[in-house]
């Protein structure tokens, strides 16, 4: 089966995207042709895929990379058994002859235009209806792949759920440590990034330094930046998932403090499963479904709650945390337990594969080749984070430098 995965919103190395789904569709034998924006990410695309270079669509500036992936799709699409793609931008790009077509739907699109900031304020809420008038007419056209259980009420079918699950090891790793915590994800206003920067003011005095994992929104980098020249943090920028996940070994906690947002309050942040999984304690907002998760199971609690915007709850959290070895182990260790349980990708792996084998109509290879992860050098693109003397920069994400034999990379017409 040949997929064609197509972005022009998310990071070429995102983690649902390529370290799980396309991962999981080369181990089992199938061929892929990635279409993302490399060059505007400074990535250097796994050689085990067919990849097509494309504009990146940011914040007001969407239509070129629009109409870059509407030419490419339509190249690439007559060679495909199933077009994949993960944004909502993209069905104005769809060509009109293609295979079958799967929208994978990471999140509420209507909800999240409330916190966008490159949208008007005035313009959010009346483009919510617009917006959910595409996803009806989607579902008409299209098959749907949902991130989330709490997505299905925006439709009338019934679709398929793939969970944003993670690898899990089978073992937690290193005990957790008491002199750092670790936030892993985009960072926005919305996500707790003024929080982050609060908590790491209020910490430092204690020894305890915070460690921002991820690339951030316009509005934050400022505040970001500044808090680092501060020393109230350490920002790393974006960090390929794989990678990213070995760094936060061995921290005191992990962070999600979410606001309470229309867009958050039906899904499980996929950060808080990874810290589970990594043997991190969680400290986290309400955000309902990351609380019942880490204090309502029934192999016990791995984490604690804080209230929404309230740096004062999280810095005690992380503090009774910090003071309690006992406490970080067993946290650490339930978290896992739950997560191995629970939430390991390997299962979902195979429900995602087969069902897009079904759709297509196509059976999978009879020897399929296991994927192997092949390292790869770090980057020298543009980091995302703060140039700051003795920082790790954008840590092993991936220059672009053009076709190169073997490497399997096309360019696209949009690269003239």
């Amino acid at each position: 089966m040949h997929v064609l995965v197509a972005t022009v919103v998310h990071h070429p190395e995102d983690a649902r995207i390529l370290h799980r789904q396309i991962r999981a569709l080369l181990d089992a034998g199938h061929t892929v042709t990635y279409v993302a924006p490399f060059r505007a990410r400074g990535v250097t695309p796994w050689p085990e895929l067919v990849a097509v270079d494309v504009p990146r669509a940011a914040g007001r500036r969407r239509l070129a990379a629009l109409r870059a992936a509407r030419r490419v799709l339509a190249e690439h699409t007559p060679e495909a058994d199933v077009l994949l793609f993960h944004d909502p931008e993209l069905l104005l790009a769809l060509p009109s002859n293609r295979p079958v077509t799967v929208w994978d739907v990471h999140e509420d699109p209507a909800a999240a235009l409330l916190t966008k900031p490159w949208v008007p304020r005035w313009l959010r809420r009346p483009l919510g209806p617009v917006v959910r008038g595409f996803e009806r007419r989607a579902e008409r056209r299209m098959r749907l792949l949902l991130a989330e259980e709490g997505y299905r009420g925006r439709f009338r079918g019934e679709h398929p759920v793939v969970p944003n699950t993670t690898y899990v090891p089978g073992q937690p790793g290193r005990e957790p440590g008491a002199d750092r915590v670790v936030y892993l994800g985009q960072l926005s206003m919305a996500r707790g990034a003024a929080e982050l920067v609060e908590l790491g003011r209020r910490l430092r005095p204690h020894g305890v330094s915070v460690e921002v994992i991820g690339a951030a929104d316009a509005e934050v980098r400022p505040m970001l930046r500044q808090a680092q020249l501060e020393d109230a943090i350490r920002w790393y920028g974006f960090v390929p998932n794989d990678q990213a996940l070995r760094l936060v070994g061995g921290a005191l906690a992990g962070l999600s403090l979410l606001h309470d947002t229309p867009n958050y309050r039906h899904s499980l942040p996929t950060k808080v499963v990874e810290y589970m999984a990594h043997g991190l304690p969680v400290v986290t907002s309400p955000n309902p479904a990351a609380a019942a998760l880490v204090t309502d199971q029934p192999q016990g609690e791995c984490g604690i709650v804080v209230p929404f915007n309230d740096a004062d709850a999280a810095v005690e959290a992380v503090l009774r945390l910090r003071k309690d070895a006992r406490l970080r182990g067993d946290y650490a260790r339930t978290g896992h337990t739950i997560a191995r349980d629970r939430f390991h990708w390997p299962v979902q792996a195979e429900a995602f594969v087969r069902t897009l084998e079904e759709w297509a109509g196509c059976e999978r290879p009879t020897q399929p080749q296991v994927f192997v992860r092949r390292e790869r050098g770090e980057s020298a693109g543009e980091p995302e984070g703060p140039e700051v003397p003795g920082l790790p920069q954008q840590a092993g994400t991936q220059q672009w430098r053009g076709p190169r034999r073997g490497a399997g990379i096309t360019a696209s017409d949009s690269d003239l």
